[in-house]
C-alpha cells in the first residue's frame, strides 16, 4: 500500500483520525488549557472545590483557612501550568513536589476519597465536553491516588 491508499475501499483516500470536543463538534486543538476556557475556568473550578470543601469536616482543617485565596490561587497556577498554560506556577514556587508538599497532613483514603468527592462536583460545575471531563478526571483521580499518606484513621 502507498501513501494516500487505504484497504477500506474508499477511493484511495486516507481519513485522518480527528480529535473532536463532542461527537460532531470542533476539531480539538492546542493545549488543554486552552480547550477547557483557560485560566478563568480553572479558578471557577478551584473556587468550587473550595466551596464543597469549606462544608468538610475532614478536610477543611488541612486548609489555610487564614490564606484560603492564597491557596485558590496555588491550585489554579498548579491546574494552568500542569494542562498547557503559562508556567508561572514553576516560576514563583519551584517544582511542583506534590507528594512532598502534602506529607504534613494526614492524607489517608477517606480523605482522598473526601477530596475527590469535591473535586467531581466541582469539575461537574465547568460542563466539559465528554473528552475533557475525562481526561481532567482522569488526571484528578490519579493524583488524588498518589497523595495517599498513611491508611490510620
Amino acid at each position: 500500500m502507498s501513501d494516500g491508499e487505504t484497504m477500506s475501499g474508499n477511493g484511495g483516500q486516507i481519513n485522518p483520525v480527528t480529535l473532536r470536543v463532542s461527537e460532531h463538534g470542533q476539531a480539538a486543538g492546542g493545549s488543554v488549557y486552552d480547550q477547557v476556557g483557560g485560566r478563568a475556568s480553572l479558578e471557577k473550578l478551584v473556587r468550587a472545590f473550595y466551596t464543597g470543601v469549606r462544608e468538610d469536616d475532614v478536610l477543611w482543617p488541612m486548609y489555610p483557612e487564614a490564606d484560603l485565596e492564597g491557596a485558590i490561587q496555588r491550585l489554579t497556577g498548579f491546574l494552568e501550568q500542569y494542562w498547557g498554560g503559562p508556567g508561572t506556577y514553576s516560576q514563583e514556587r519551584g517544582h511542583p513536589r506534590l507528594r512532598m508538599r502534602h506529607n504534613a497532613f494526614k492524607v489517608n483514603p477517606d480523605a482522598r476519597d473526601r477530596w475527590l468527592r469535591h473535586m467531581r462536583a466541582a469539575l461537574d460545575t465547568l460542563k466539559l465536553s465528554p473528552l475533557h471531563d475525562a481526561t481532567m478526571w482522569a488526571y484528578l483521580d490519579r493524583a488524588a491516588h498518589a497523595m495517599v499518606n498513611t491508611f490510620d484513621e
